[in-house]
């Protein structure tokens, strides 16, 4: 079944390709009614088509090769992040109240065409999984620094929202509850 999807595949991205590089641009050259304008202004929209193909083909392997990577970033602030109620070895002496973050991303039109370009041929839209990294990463600075305005030690019961909002576009929110500590138990660490 893989092989038939496969063939599938490059049948209709070879076809794709011939009505939309050779077939149009073709027909465009030979119509006496278009002004040359026009003409000029079609063939530069394919040039950059096509070198966005070109770019996501020459980035695929390596995009493949971080997607299967794990890497850990530093953490952020000395306040403890979790999604949890509570925290294993402290108690919680005082809640400061909800602490959120908030940004709204979106991949640039190259990225977008890149990414829809990659619908046809399948994969990992890497392009989209970029963007959503960079926008929770910005949310949950954003959050950190209510909590620290606050001089929260922790922040739990972390939760993520998201939405889209154009295409291209999404909102994202992290929020949780700030919160002081206190160590109950000599074995745990924060």
């Amino acid at each position: 079944m893989k092989i038939i999807r496969l063939i599938g595949a490059i049948l209709f991205g070879f076809g794709f390709f011939i009505v939309v590089f050779i077939g149009i641009p073709w027909h465009i050259y030979q119509e006496p009614t278009l002004p040359g304008w026009f003409k000029a202004a079609f063939y530069v929209l394919m040039f950059g088509v096509l070198i966005v193909l070109l770019a996501v083909a020459i980035e695929y392997p390596k995009d493949q090769r971080r997607a299967k990577g794990s890497t850990h970033d530093k953490p952020l602030s000395p306040i403890l992040i979790q999604n949890t109620a509570e925290v294993p070895g402290y108690e919680i002496t005082k809640i400061l109240g909800l602490v959120r973050g908030h940004t709204i991303f979106a991949v640039s039109l190259g990225r977008d065409l890149a990414a829809m370009m990659r619908l046809i041929t399948g994969g990992e839209l890497v392009e989209y999984t970029q963007m959503m990294g960079q926008a929770r990463k910005t949310a949950v600075e954003r959050m950190i620094l209510e909590a620290e305005e606050l001089k929260a030690e922790a922040i739990i019961n972390v939760r993520f929202v998201t939405t889209s909002v154009v295409t291209g576009a999404a909102e994202l929110m992290a929020y949780g509850t700030a919160v002081k500590l206190i160590k109950t138990s000599s074995d745990d660490k924060v």
